[in-house]
Order: structure tokens, then C-alpha cells, then sequence
């Protein structure tokens, strides 16, 4: 009876060396290196991770709207200045009349005399300068104060906002990165349950191993293809939560750099704690917003007080002309012609509020208000800053031990597969430990690419927590 061609070619398969099931000795599946690349094309533009973080920097609308925020406080810190400053203007006047056909009488005593109809122009011109001083206004005073702190608050909270914006985009950057190396893994173990799963059926062919083994195998190729697909469409998710930080378009964004090295530091927790509260952006403007609120809080309360004022004009010179005719055709005429210098005028006065309608109680209702919120915010960031050092310290940490544990697991699962190959070689090891060998080792490349991923992370986390300037 002939032998089938399936067997022929499973028996010359077996009789093969090493290199036919499996990689070849030389390349070692040993420990990783400390850099892990992806190799770019020729010419492409890479996106670091500093060039995202300038990006974002630019284009993040939070970035936009803590830039917007400290534009209002401007706005109000020049507001508030209006109300104590003196206000200086210059004006120039050119007044003119016109009357037609004027007739009436006039009464002396007791005797009438009627006048005559005429016509009359007049014109006037002069120039000079006014200004007007709240030269004491303790609510403005105090307005101005809170004006100041709200405009610190302002801008202490952008620098938050950049440095929150900061950290995310690293997150979601090394997220693409992870996943990027992630898909890689999966590839590769797709690649090779694919391989194992035509050993398996060709050993099955010659009734080396039973249909159990081949089934198995199916199913890890089956699990592996679904890993894959959904590795390739994390990477895309990745990158589109990445260009929405950026503030643009997912294909807009270049390929992304996928080196991940680790560069470990000594971190002192008590020195982190220190920083935190003495350096975060967000505490410091939390605390010029209390202290912006207490001093709207007194500028609504001192509304109720009395003001000084002062206002002043001063008219270098007048003139007026004016012209009057006696009859219809204007024949018959009277002008005259006056001139003044040097006009000076000025005022003081002093205003009491007595009652506005519950305007000054409203306001203070909306500043005791604010204040209540502001004293809130500020106690909550100091409650949970401790914890929040705490929990980024442990982050770091337990992203330190994961690489170094993923290196080893790395190391041990290469020598492991290592053993397992020289062992099939010889015959003392089935097919089935071969492949439970390499997806060991494909885990543990998988957990170490986590690790680095997430060291990175963490450094930037702690680049915030202690609020490190940029």
C-alpha cells in the first residue's frame, strides 16, 4: 500500500533539525534589552514624546482655556484698577444755535413794550481737560487686593493646567507605545501557533500525538488570532486618544517613537512631600483664590461704607460769537463777541450708600459664596496631597519591581525554552512543552514591555505630584 504524501512530508519533517519547529540556536529568546525600538522608515517623522508634550502644550484646550482664564483675571485685576486710579480726558466743544423770526414783548412795570421779530446765531467753542479721583473708596480698595490674588490664582492655575496636560499626554503617549509593542508580541505568537498547529497536525497525521493535542492546538491559534486583532485595534485606539490630547486628527499624527528605556532614580518620599506642598502650582493658586474670595468678601462689605471723591476741569480758553438781525432781510445786524481764559473748576464730595435695593446684600451673599468654594478646594488638595504622594510613590515603585521581575521572568523563560529546544532535539520532550515554552516567553516579553511602558508613566507622575516647573 502506498504511503501518503502527508506522511512522506511528516517524516522528512521529523527527521529535520532543529531549525524546522523551531528558531535557530544561535538566536537566543534570553533577556531583553534594557532599549526596546521599532525600526522607522527611512526620512519619517517621529513623534517623541517631548515633541507630543510641546504639542499638546499648543494646541490642548485645557491649555486654551487656563490661557483664557488668565485673561479675564486681567481683565478684572484693569477693572479693579479703574476704581482707585484717576481718570484724566480732553474734550474739545463747538456748540452752535440757530433762530429764526424771535418776536414777544417785555414787561416793565406796568408797561408793555412788544419787540420786534429777529433772527440770531450763536457759537461757541472751547477745549480743556476733566478728571475725576476716587480718592477714598474702601470697597474699591479691597476690590483691587482681591483683584490681585485672583490674578496670582490665575495664573498659578494655568501652570497646573499645562502641568496635568503634561502628564496625560505622556500617559496616552506610552499607552500607544505599549500598545504598539503589545501588538508586536501578539504577532509573533500568532506566527508561531500558526507553526505549532501544522506540527501538531502532521504529527497527528502519523498518530504521534492525538486528536485532543491537535484540537488544543486549535484553539491557541484560534485565541491567538483574536489577541492579535484585538492588539492592532488597541494600537488604533491608543492613537486616536493620543490625537484628541494633541488637539488634532489621528492621522495627522506621525508614527510614534517606541523606545522604552528605563532609567531608574533613588526617591526620597519625604523630600516629594516637601515639594508638593511648597512647589504644586495647583495648591499655590488654590491658595491665592482663598485669599482672593476673603478680600471680595471685605470689598462687599465695605461697599456700605462712605466714599471720597474728587473731580476737577480746567478750560484754557472760550469764545463765542453771536449775531442778531433786526429785520426779514437781515440788513439791519447786531454781533457781539466774547472770550474767556482759564477756567478752572472742582468738586469734593462724599456718597453714602443708604440703600440700593439689596444690590450690596446680593453681592455679599455671591462673595461668602465663593469663598465657602475656595476654602473647599483648598482643604481638600491639602487633605488628599499626603495620600496622593503616597499612591504616585507606590506607582513608581511598583513599576521599578515589575521591570526588574519582568527581566527576570524573561531571562528565566528564555533559558527555559532554551532547555525545552535541546531536549525536543534529542527527543526527550513533546511537541506540545516546545510550544507551552514559547508562549511562556511571549508573556513575560509582554509583561516587561508593561513595565517599561508604565515606568516612564510614573516618572512623569511624580514630575507633577512634586510640581516640577517645565
Amino acid at each position: 500500500m502506498p504511503i501518503r504524501p502527508v506522511v512522506l512530508l511528516t517524516l522528512a519533517a521529523l527527521a529535520c533539525p532543529a531549525w524546522a519547529f523551531a528558531a535557530p540556536k544561535h538566536a537566543k529568546p534570553a533577556a531583553m534589552p534594557a532599549e526596546m525600538t521599532t525600526p522607522a522608515s527611512t526620512g519619517a517623522a517621529i513623534l517623541t514624546a517631548d515633541e507630543a508634550v510641546r504639542i499638546a502644550l499648543e494646541k490642548n484646550s485645557s491649555v486654551i482655556r487656563a490661557d483664557a482664564s488668565v485673561l479675564s483675571a486681567r481683565s478684572g485685576l484693569w477693572s479693579a484698577y479703574s476704581r482707585v486710579l484717576p481718570s484724566v480726558g480732553a474734550d474739545v466743544t463747538r456748540n452752535g444755535s440757530l433762530t429764526n423770526e424771535s418776536n414777544g414783548v417785555q414787561v416793565f412795570g406796568s408797561t408793555t413794550f412788544p419787540t420786534s421779530s429777529f433772527d440770531a446765531e450763536r457759537y461757541s467753542t472751547s477745549y480743556g481737560l476733566s478728571g475725576r479721583w476716587s480718592a477714598l473708596d474702601p470697597s474699591a480698595i479691597a476690590g483691587l487686593s482681591s483683584a490681585r490674588a485672583a490674578m496670582k490664582g490665575a495664573t498659578f492655575g494655568r501652570t497646573a493646567s499645562r502641568a496635568d496636560v503634561r502628564l496625560e499626554t505622556r500617559r496616552r503617549f506610552y499607552a500607544v507605545v505599549k500598545a504598539m509593542h503589545l501588538a508586536r508580541v501578539s504577532s509573533q505568537a500568532l506566527r508561531l501557533s500558526r507553526d505549532d498547529e501544522r506540527r501538531v497536525r502532521a504529527l497527528f497525521e502519523v498518530g504521534s500525538v492525538s486528536k485532543s493535542d491537535l484540537l488544543k492546538a486549535q484553539v491557541r491559534t484560534a485565541q491567538s488570532q483574536l489577541d492579535s486583532l484585538l492588539s492592532d485595534h488597541a494600537v488604533v485606539n491608543q492613537r486616536v486618544s493620543l490625537a484628541q490630547q494633541l488637539g488634532t486628527s489621528e492621522q495627522a499624527v506621525p508614527p510614534v517613537d517606541s523606545s522604552l528605556t528605563a532609567a531608574h532614580e533613588t526617591i526620597d518620599g519625604s523630600a516629594v512631600l516637601s515639594d508638593a506642598r511648597s512647589k504644586r502650582p495647583d495648591l499655590i493658586a488654590a491658595d491665592a483664590d482663598l485669599r482672593a474670595a476673603e478680600l471680595g468678601l471685605r470689598s462687599a462689605h465695605w461697599a456700605r461704607l462712605p466714599s471720597l471723591s474728587l473731580s476737577g476741569s480746567y478750560t484754557p480758553k472760550t469764545t463765542s460769537t453771536q449775531k442778531q438781525f433786526d429785520d426779514a432781510a437781515h440788513s439791519t445786524q447786531t454781533s457781539g463777541a466774547f472770550e474767556s481764559k482759564k477756567a478752572w473748576g472742582g468738586q469734593l464730595a462724599v456718597n453714602l450708600n443708604l440703600f440700593d435695593g439689596f444690590a450690596t446684600d446680593a453681592a455679599v451673599a455671591s462673595a461668602r459664596s465663593r469663598l465657602l468654594n475656595a476654602r473647599e478646594t483648598r482643604d481638600a488638595l491639602l487633605r488628599n496631597l499626603e495620600g496622593e504622594v503616597r499612591l504616585t510613590l507606590l506607582g513608581y515603585q511598583e513599576s521599578v519591581e515589575r521591570e526588574a521581575l519582568g527581566r527576570r521572568t524573561v531571562e528565566s523563560a528564555g533559558e527555559n525554552l532554551n532547555l525545552v529546544q535541546q531536549k525536543y532535539n534529542v527527543g526527550s520532550a513533546t511537541i506540545l512543552e516546545l510550544i507551552d515554552a514559547q508562549v511562556q516567553l511571549q508573556r513575560a516579553q509582554s509583561d516587561l514591555v508593561s513595565a517599561l511602558a508604565d515606568i516612564r508613566v510614573a516618572e512623569a507622575a511624580l514630575d507633577r505630584v512634586r510640581g516640577k516647573s517645565e
